[in-house]
């Protein structure tokens, strides 16, 4: 069992749940007080989910104590120009890496778990620790597009 699985498996019906609530004449609007707009977000996790969680997955199985790069979700959504993609792409994207790498997850067994990598910035990662970090920034996202929700709730 993946620990965090029923969380990591909802979050992209939460995302999909948030974007279809929105007309697409505001889903690149950016909160008042800054952060991603709706579109940002959906392919911030999306591209993070890719070439972020699904590497450091592989590289941690295949390699020995992989160094493994940080991911600069804000020099990537600026290079990427996250506003002018599609939000479908983006959804699907996250929604079909994401179910790849719970599957990946799930391939894991007994001592597999303690395989690690160096993660720049933070040290040593085991693959035991990737769904938590996995969790953790769905649930900081969960919070940003919420409060983006209410905020264009009030603002219409």
């Amino acid at each position: 069992m993946v620990e965090y699985e029923d969380d990591l498996r909802q979050m992209p019906a939460m995302v999909v749940e948030a974007a279809r609530g929105l007309p697409g004449s505001i889903v690149a609007d950016r909160p008042l007080a800054g952060g991603f707009a709706m579109i940002e977000h959906v392919w911030h996790l999306a591209d993070l989910e890719t070439d972020a969680y699904e590497a450091r997955i592989r590289r941690i199985l295949e390699e020995d104590e992989p160094e493994l790069p940080s991911f600069d979700g804000d020099a990537v959504a600026a290079k990427r120009k996250y506003r002018a993609l599609r939000l479908r792409d983006g959804i699907k994207k996250f929604t079909e890496a994401r179910a790849r790498n719970l599957a990946a997850l799930h391939a894991v067994k007994g001592d597999a778990w303690e395989r690690a990598g160096v993660l720049e910035g933070v040290g040593k990662v085991t693959l035991r620790d990737i769904p938590r970090m996995m969790h953790e920034h769905d649930l900081a996202h969960r919070g940003e597009i919420e409060a983006l929700l209410e905020e264009l709730a009030r603002l219409r």
